[in-house]
């Protein structure tokens, strides 16, 4: 896809941000703020990081965001059942006037984050305003659909960047010089900080200022993909034409990228082994986590490489066949793209080597935290196999191409906190 056709269509029609009024829980009425977040639904760790969040607080955003019920029709029932439960009971209350909100993270230990809050445009990536770098899994996209629909709300905000460093990175820090709406400390030990912008010139100086940018979906392509279908059920113009997004600008604050790990149910450490030992190098590292992803980092800078655990060790895969690689990666795609660590394990890995199908979660789960990845492998005598991350440059490079990477192939942060502002449609 032509870079400059990216450009044209920008400047005809970038980025639009409306305000909305927020909907947010009523820190008198609940323990904490803090003990009401969570992290976005796909980051949870189920089942047990779901029991934790609930016992947190009986107001727990999980309860909403990811119910607990004997069919997916009933939770989301459950779902829109809570939600306006806890909007009648007063423990969700809708700020009196629309707003952008301006957000702010950071842990102490120099990561500090900032960005603006609003409700997005919904756009085809056609249009090259709002920039897919990943595929999406249909059920999952479902599932967020009926949840979206039950509830007529956008329960957490999506996380996309831009490089602008214009008037509205200068809105967004002169709004965190002023007293905050609110203020939390997660368990995470990170901090969270939200303000609203009210005022009709600033928020037209944020919108006017983005109307001249391009984004790059950082996290949340099954929920854009969600916005895309909702819009298209609906008349235009409505509510569902906008979609609830959190903006950061990485030329003012750059992301971290991680990978996002697989953990293969069913396949044992020794099996998977003994499939790959005639194509890629193999070596065992006795050493813990830490270390074993020193060394993975160091691998990855000469070529493909992962590391694999379930067995009490970390073993070393890395240098892979060449003529294996010819054989089973599509040659119809950019060399940056062939070269990725997340495409030679789909292509070659899970496809040809371990035969796995990708597309049910009864084969493959996808998980953040390398250290939960192995456990659960440990606990279940399955793989973990453990990535190295990209860097954000060669996504969005990829994304400017109309090229996706495969599916949970990068997780950006750090993501916002789930249940610090809501956005009710029906509003």
């Amino acid at each position: 896809m032509n870079t400059a056709g990216h450009s044209e269509a920008t400047e005809r029609r970038g980025l639009e941000l409306n305000p909305f009024r927020g909907l947010r829980y009523d820190p008198d009425r609940v323990g904490s703020l803090a003990a009401v977040t969570s992290p976005p639904y796909d980051v949870v760790v189920r089942p047990d990081g779901v029991h934790h969040l609930q016992s947190a607080d009986p107001h727990n955003i999980v309860r909403l965001i990811l119910p607990q019920a004997g069919t997916p029709s009933a939770g989301t029932e459950q779902a829109a059942d809570t939600l306006h439960r806890w909007q009648a009971e007063g423990i969700l209350t809708t700020d009196p006037e629309p707003g952008l909100y301006v957000y702010e993270q950071h842990d102490g230990n120099g990561m500090l984050q900032r960005g603006v809050i609003g409700a997005l445009r919904v756009s085809e990536p056609s249009e090259g305003v709002v920039l897919p770098h990943e595929e999406v899994m249909p059920p999952v996209v479902a599932d967020r659909a009926a949840l979206m629909r039950a509830t007529s709300a956008n329960l957490e905000p999506l996380l996309l960047t831009y490089r602008g460093n214009g008037t509205a990175a200068e809105v967004v820090e002169q709004a965190a010089d002023r007293p905050p709406l609110l203020a939390t400390t997660t368990e995470d030990g990170f901090h969270h900080r939200l303000w609203s912008v009210t005022d009709p010139s600033e928020v037209a100086r944020v919108q006017s200022d983005l109307a001249h940018h391009q984004a790059l979906i950082a996290d949340g392509h099954h929920r854009w993909a969600t916005y895309l279908r909702l819009r298209a059920e609906h008349a235009s113009p409505s509510p569902w034409d906008y979609g609830l997004v959190l903006l950061v600008d990485t030329a003012r604050y750059p992301l971290r990228v991680r990978a996002i790990h697989r953990l293969l149910h069913g396949l044992p450490v020794a099996e998977a082994l003994a499939a790959v030992q005639d194509h890629f190098r193999v070596r065992r590292l006795d050493v813990p986590l830490p270390q074993a992803q020193e060394a993975l980092a160091d691998a990855a800078c000469a070529g493909n490489a992962f590391v694999l655990a379930g067995d009490g060790a970390f073993h070393l895969i890395d240098r892979p066949d060449p003529d294996l690689l010819a054989r089973t990666v599509p040659a119809d795609r950019p060399a940056a793209w062939r070269t990725l660590d997340a495409t030679v394990l789909h292509a070659t890995l899970l496809d040809h080597v371990w035969r796995i199908p990708e597309d049910s979660n009864a084969h493959i789960a996808y998980i953040h935290d390398a250290a939960a990845t192995v456990a659960k492998a440990e606990r279940a005598g399955s793989t973990a196999v453990l990535l190295h991350p990209v860097h954000e440059e060669v996504v969005r490079d990829l994304a400017r191409q109309g090229v996706t990477m495969p599916r949970k192939s990068t997780s950006f942060g750090p993501k916002p906190a789930s249940g610090l502002v809501l956005r009710a449609l029906d509003i």
